[in-house]
């Protein structure tokens, strides 16, 4: 049996900023992470200090807004009872309806 690490967890963040925007905008913060790491190349101080101040922006959003975050939503088309693509995928359903 293998040990598989989670894909992000808070050892692995500084500060956990890219992270806290990316939940309250709904976006992957590793864009953001790419983002800042290119812009340290050309202007470190710049960047520290940017990210420093959005610590502060998002430390302040989430005192004033506590519940607020944007979640991931998820719509599946439901296909007609006993339609040729339903039948077809009854299998794969189950499994999803299992790990559900």
């Amino acid at each position: 049996m293998t040990n598989v690490k989670p894909r992000s967890s808070s050892k692995d963040n500084l500060l956990g900023i890219c992270h806290a925007v990316g939940e309250d905008f709904g976006f992957n913060p590793l864009w953001l992470r790419l983002a800042l790491g290119a812009a340290f190349v050309v202007q470190p101080v710049g960047v520290v200090i940017g990210y420093l101040a959005l610590g502060i922006v998002v430390l302040v959003s989430r005192l004033a807004f506590p519940g607020n975050r944007a979640t991931p939503t998820v719509s599946i088309a439901r296909q007609p009872e006993g339609s040729a693509a339903n039948v077809a995928n009854e299998p794969e359903q189950q499994v999803l309806a299992q790990a559900a």
